[in-house]
């Protein structure tokens, strides 16, 4: 959910790993002569088999270290006589500042959280001119930018328009009614006109000249000294010595007048934000009630702009020639998607109507369930943002801590308000609910996620590459955790007693076919010594053991084997563009959003466990297909519009170490802390899955191992994968309710 392209990721070709070495800057237009000049850079190619979109991409030289009297402060430096001795592929990035850098340096540390907006303030000059349209004020005149009769000009007029220039027409009429409010008739009126179609048209705030302000009795004639009339509105009175607040007309005004339309444009002002493509809208409709409504009349003055006319002397105020810009998804405040920022007032009602509304009175529990699940999004985008800002800024140890405690805390917080429900109600189903959702997210992160990233990434680039040996880890990993999260249910497939609810002869002959239902593997077989004796022992030590091996794979990519994932981040700018950070939060404020965050995020996982009981009971759907799809993925959907924005950048490792990570920490940190919390509050969680979450897991985490398996992808492998994940939930569909639900 970025407000602006990610620093350039490129590769480099060196002979010695120089982190000061200086680095060529990203350039689509000029870097490509460059890369054909330099014999390293086609050795690169041919070696790495380089095609496609190069834009973000390009191999630079690493010289020796020179002493610092030797070197020059320009990054711009020269490699024509130098040839590349070895080609070594290594990632390096560029970054505004030291906390930018850190954060970029943090996506690609296993077990931290990949995110892709910046948590510092952007300079305004490395910004593209698409984006800086996007946050520039509505004041500029700008040339002929072609015809005003656009799709989402037209669309103004038929949502807001129409009604709104007809109520300037009211006003005016009944300003024109109180006689001394005329003048602000006549300024309605000529907005009527202006708000019917702003387009091309400006608003300006012009200066009284001194001949009006000591105007005599008599005196009607324009100056000399204009070279021209007075505008229409100067002439009835001279106001501009007397006080405006003073003023009897601006009186009634503010009465009658002004809060109808400030209502008025309040409403246009927050259904344009809300639809984000017509912020435009909104920015005008805001300065309206804020400037052009509180001006006196005759300061104000509104005039169509022609390609020949020189404007007056005076201030814009207004002047807008587009009402729709699709590219407004980027728009950010302080740091936050305009997206996230629109989703914050439905966590309120969400936790208004779900408290207040106890005995569902306004609404029902399907309403209440589906608010609370969509509170959830914008909660995991605060959290996700508060957790990079505060590893960006702070120290490796803090950051990991911060991740660890706090990266799964979205899941596990409406796991854990589940079973405690299930246990409250002795209900089994929360308890299935809760396994299909561990499974879900598995899943989907494992197929769905990549799948995706691969489509969208392949559909602008060609072939995408990725770190083999860092998505080799993760599979490792993911290898091991599945065997051992299902351990348990294979040990009581194995070992258990099959029982069976009903079964009946098919074929009237006692030594015949006997057709059974609702069959489950009985753990609880003389009083329990097989459940109690051998599998609860086993899931303790898988328990403990995984989230051991979650330590080690931390200690080996962080600390031992740093160099698989070969990231440099670059200190080197271009010649005048050094900034100092300046950071959208503080740590501080970043603990404070955390922590507002996670508390907001268990009371709509209450509310979300506390409506979810008659879903569960009349929906014809299977509770294995509401578990996996809406309860896993939901909570997911801004690591997968992060991951999406990493392929489009091309830069697939980050894509894939998403899914990878959550996949990974829903096995070994999320289900032994689902164990451990069983042990102080028993619930009826046990770590023995259905055949069916068994098969799908290990189905789903072979077929990504071979996906993977030589580094490179398109959109045809995404798709596969994608399409495997829906025929996965086709299954869960149709498949029938767990047993005892």
């Amino acid at each position: 959910m970025a407000s602006d392209a990610e620093p350039g990721r490129r590769r480099r070709c060196c002979a010695q790993d120089t982190p000061d070495a200086p680095k060529v800057p990203d350039s689509r237009g000029d870097s490509d002569g460059s890369r054909r000049g330099s014999l390293c850079d086609r050795h690169c190619a041919a070696i790495n088999n380089v095609q496609g979109d190069l834009g973000d991409l390009g191999c630079h030289l690493h010289r020796p270290r020179v002493p610092p009297a030797m070197s020059t402060p320009s990054c711009y430096q020269q490699h024509s006589e130098e040839v590349c001795e070895s080609c070594v592929v290594k990632t390096t990035l560029t970054a505004e500042n030291a906390v930018e850098a850190n954060k970029l340096s943090n996506n690609y540390k296993f077990g931290f959280k990949k995110w892709k907006s910046h948590v510092t303030a952007r300079p305004w000059e490395d910004r593209s001119e698409i984006v800086k349209e996007l946050y520039s004020d509505l004041n500029v005149i700008r040339g002929s930018g072609g015809s005003m009769l656009t799709c989402g000009n037209v669309l103004y007029l038929l949502l807001f328009g129409w009604w709104l220039s007809f109520l300037y027409v009211l006003v005016a009429a009944m300003m024109f009614v109180t006689v001394i409010g005329a003048p602000y008739g006549r300024l309605c009126w000529d907005l009527a006109g202006y708000f019917l179609w702003p387009f091309g048209k400006v608003i300006q705030k012009v200066e009284v000249p001194k001949s009006h302000q000591t105007c005599k009795a008599g005196t009607g004639e324009s100056s000399a000294l204009l070279g021209g009339p007075t505008p229409r509105r100067w002439r009835p009175q001279c106001w501009a010595g007397t006080g405006y607040w003073h003023r009897a007309s601006t009186v009634v005004w503010l009465c009658l007048g002004y809060p109808v339309l400030a209502l008025a444009h309040g409403l246009v002002c927050v259904t344009a934000w809300l639809l984000i493509v017509l912020i435009p809208v909104a920015k005008l409709s805001a300065r309206a009630i804020s400037r052009v409504l509180l001006l006196p009349p005759e300061r104000v003055l509104i005039r169509r702009l022609k390609m020949t006319e020189v404007p007056l002397e005076g201030e814009v105020i207004l002047c807008c020639y587009r009402a729709a810009n699709p590219y407004y998804y980027k728009y950010a405040v302080d740091g936050i998607n305009v997206f996230a920022v629109n989703l914050l007032p439905l966590v309120l009602v969400t936790l208004v109507l779900g408290y207040a509304d106890s005995p569902n009175h306004l609404t029902g529990s399907a309403v209440k369930f589906t608010l609370a699940l969509l509170s959830i999004m914008p909660l995991s985008y605060y959290i996700g943002m508060a957790i990079a800002s505060i590893s960006a800024q702070s120290n490796f140890a803090v950051g990991a801590v911060v991740n660890a405690t706090f990266g799964s805390i979205t899941e596990l917080t409406f796991y854990i308000t589940a079973l405690i429900k299930g246990s409250r109600e002795g209900n089994r189903c929360y308890a299935e609910v809760v396994k299909s959702a561990l499974t879900g997210t598995l899943v989907g992160c494992v197929l769905f996620v990549p799948g995706l990233c691969m489509v969208i990434g392949g559909i602008r680039h060609q072939e995408q590459r990725f770190n083999s040996r860092s998505a080799g880890v993760s599979s490792a990993l993911l290898f091991l955790s599945v065997g051992g999260v299902f351990a348990p249910t294979l040990f009581s497939k194995v070992y258990g007693k099959l029982v069976c609810g009903e079964c009946h002869n098919v074929t009237q002959n006692p030594l015949g076919h006997y057709l059974c239902h609702n069959c489950h593997f009985d753990l609880m077989d003389n009083n329990g010594t097989l459940y109690y004796s051998h599998v609860q022992p086993l899931v303790y030590t898988v328990s403990i053991l995984l989230p051991a091996a979650y330590l080690i794979g931390l200690f080996f990519t962080l600390k031992t084997h740093t160099h698989i994932y070969d990231i440099h981040v670059s200190d080197c700018h271009m010649p005048g563009h050094h900034h100092s950070a300046v950071v959208h939060w503080s740590r501080w404020r970043a603990l404070v959003i955390l922590l507002l965050s996670t508390l907001c995020m268990s009371a709509c996982a209450d509310l979300a466990t506390e409506h979810i009981s008659p879903i569960l009971t009349n929906s014809t759907i299977s509770q294995y297909f509401i578990g996996v799809t809406v309860l896993a993925m939901v909570p997911e959907l801004p690591e997968i519009v992060n991951g999406i924005q990493f392929a489009l950048q091309n830069n697939l490792s980050l894509s894939i170490e998403i899914g990878n990570c959550i996949a990974v920490q829903v096995c070994m940190l999320q289900i032994p802390i689902l164990v451990l919390f069983t042990i102080f509050y028993p619930t009826n969680f046990t770590l023995v899955f259905s055949d069916l979450h068994v098969y799908a897991s290990m189905f789903s985490v072979v077929l990504m191992n071979y996906i993977f398996m030589d580094g490179k992808c398109d959109y045809f492998q995404g798709t596969v994968l994608v399409m495997v994940y829906f025929i996965l939930l086709a299954v869960y569909f149709f498949a029938p309710s767990p047993s005892g639900c």
